[in-house]
């Protein structure tokens, strides 16, 4: 039996979960609050959407954990740096439970998603990780905006 592609998908992730995790921790508290511009997240909406985004792909959409979408994070709920990186951390620690019991057959099966899609579940978890270096990308732009050097991956 082949692990490769779960290896490779649970190696990759680590990598930007580490770089995620790296960029977080250069705001203070404070600066959770920051928001570039009207309209867009603050530093905290973006860390939370971040594990927002793997509940409802890997819970809701992949495991079936959940019966219905996840509420968004309550943003005031969380204050401190540390309090939004358990949140990611915990979310992330049932992703990688999961990944790590799939053989690269089960990785490269289809799956009906909640919301009528049939897609493979590597598919729908590389969209994940995308979806969070995206997000890891503004947030280390948003420290520049602050006046800091971002993440130099």
């Amino acid at each position: 039996m082949s692990e490769g592609l779960r290896d490779l998908l649970l190696s990759r992730w680590q990598h930007v979960r580490d770089g995620l995790r790296d960029t977080a921790v250069r705001f203070t508290d404070a600066e959770l609050a920051f928001r570039p511009a009207e309209g867009l997240y603050t530093v905290a909406e973006t860390l939370l959407h971040v594990a927002h985004e793997e509940e409802i792909e890997a819970r809701y959409g992949i495991t079936r954990a959940l019966t219905e979408l996840p509420p968004v994070y309550d943003v005031s709920r969380y204050s401190t740096v540390a309090s939004v990186l358990d949140v990611l951390a915990d979310v992330h620690g049932r992703t990688v439970l999961h990944l790590g019991g799939l053989t690269d057959e089960a990785l490269l099966s289809d799956i009906e998603t909640p919301w009528g899609a049939r897609m493979q579940q590597a598919g729908m978890l590389m969209h994940v990780l995308e979806h969070e270096l995206h997000h890891r990308g503004e947030l280390s732009l948003m420290l520049g905006l602050l006046g800091r050097p971002g993440l130099d991956a």
